[in-house]
């Protein structure tokens, strides 16, 4: 069956079965990938997956499932069976009907450009952050490329069809002069044009080359600067946490604060998949509404949470396209800049910390904001406006809302990040903190 085929038939069995409203989403998924260690590469994997995921609500009840076996054996079976374990659930507090289409899209988002999965250039990419790396210092190098194009068509109860694809680039790669000196970037692109591998293993060599011969840190509260890698996991928490969802739940450290100033008024981080060309970019949330720019920190002031129809209807506002159907969530995070540069920051710190990489962010309480997190890769000791020598072994023990009230600098530069610490696409500057607290670690 085509793709729209297998959402209709499965749309028909939704409703046959007794279902209120039903979503479909089928997925084709072509990606390869490309793992190296000790400057040479070890896999290369190719996957060719086509999925469906099917979302059921009888009114109050709702049941989300992925299907793998597209036959029309194994779709019938598999919605019978969400459909009786949606009877079956516990209600929700509200019904909300999924919006009622059909939706007009941006034909920008609509029409990505498909990128070619090529072995030997994607060889090549891999090759050419090898070598950068090694020429800056390293001595093995390690990491992983992917490439991937998704078609995506949806079909909702709502009268909501559309259907778009979206491809991507990601490389990460990681440089190592020794066991305890190491260095980690990124280069995220959704258009070749914009992937620069070489540039990402360059810094990587440079990072591990200036960490070499790290000596113990000392715990205390120091001004620190936050490299993109490790800013990009704080705004990643504030972009979950401004789900409605957990904000509802009480678990979350923005309830109840939206207009208050809960950041320095340098920090504004807006979730936009509607900004055309970057990695997050997408036209539809999971109930086929077109996306669009939500502001969620402006100029320190917390100006919404991120909302499906169900959450929307609960707070009495506006779905904000952020669907995920039982959880809503951003797609795409954006950290304005201001006119500062690393280099200035580090020469306005007498005694302070860079910090270029983080590990394992955990919370102590997710409604109070209480975490952790270690930074990994190159850390830095600022002495008197210079860079005095690398250090190790200290963790961040300190509260998301109180670091964002103490940022003062950000720089112009910004990079986009993603990789496994940091889910959701984020562009950002490094960031200046006054009175990080840091607590001895043993990693």
């Amino acid at each position: 069956m085509r793709d729209e085929d297998i959402c209709q038939f499965v749309l028909d069995l939704c409703r046959n079965e007794g279902a209120t409203d039903a979503s479909v989403m089928v997925m084709e998924n072509e990606e390869k990938m490309i793992r190296f260690s000790n400057n040479q590469i070890t896999v290369i994997k190719d996957l060719d997956e086509t999925s469906a995921s099917i979302f059921v609500q009888i009114k109050e009840r709702k049941v989300g499932i992925n299907v793998y076996d597209l036959s029309r054996r194994k779709l019938k079976a598999a919605v019978k069976r969400a459909v009786e374990t949606a009877a079956k659930s516990q209600p929700g507090d509200i019904y909300a009907p999924l919006p009622k289409g059909p939706f007009k899209y941006d034909d920008r988002l609509m029409n990505q450009r498909e990128i070619l999965l090529d072995s030997e250039e994607l060889v090549g990419s891999v090759q050419e952050a090898v070598d950068a790396a090694l020429k800056e210092g390293g001595k093995r190098i390690a990491g992983s490329l992917i490439g991937r194009n998704v078609q995506v068509t949806i079909m909702t109860s709502g009268d909501v069809f559309a259907r778009t694809k979206k491809s991507t680039l990601e490389l990460s790669v990681r440089a190592f002069v020794n066991e305890h000196a190491s260095g980690h970037s990124l280069s995220i692109a959704s258009k070749p044009e914009d992937f620069d591998p070489k540039s990402a293993g360059a810094e990587a060599g440079t990072l591990a080359k200036l960490s070499s011969n790290p000596v113990q840190g000392t715990p205390g509260k120091f001004t620190a600067i936050l490299g993109p890698m490790v800013f990009a996991d704080l705004a990643n928490q504030i972009g979950r946490f401004a789900s409605a969802f957990y904000v509802d739940a009480g678990i979350s450290f923005l309830g109840d604060k939206i207009g208050e100033k809960i950041a320095s008024e340098v920090v504004s981080i807006s979730d936009d998949p509607s900004a055309a060309g970057t990695y997050g970019a997408f036209p539809f949330d999971a109930e086929g509404l077109p996306t669009k720019r939500t502001p969620i920190l402006e100029k320190g002031v917390l100006k919404n949470y991120l909302h499906n129809s169900t959450t929307a209807k609960k707070f009495n506002t506006e779905s904000t396209a952020n669907a995920g159907l039982i959880v809503p969530h951003p797609f795409n995070l954006i950290v304005e800049p201001c006119n500062s540069s690393v280099e200035k920051m580090i020469n306005s710190i007498d005694d302070g910390l860079y910090l270029t990489n983080n590990w394992y962010l955990r919370y102590q309480n997710y409604k109070t904001g209480d975490f952790s997190t270690i930074p990994r890769d190159a850390m830095f000791l600022i002495r008197k406006g210079e860079i005095e020598r690398a250090v190790r072994e200290l963790r961040i023990s300190d509260n998301i809302l109180r670091i964002l009230k103490n940022v003062k600098e950000l720089s112009r530069e910004r990079k986009w990040v993603k990789w496994w610490e940091v889910d959701v696409p984020t562009l950002t500057p490094a960031v200046l903190v006054e009175q990080v607290n840091f607590t001895k670690s043993t990693n």
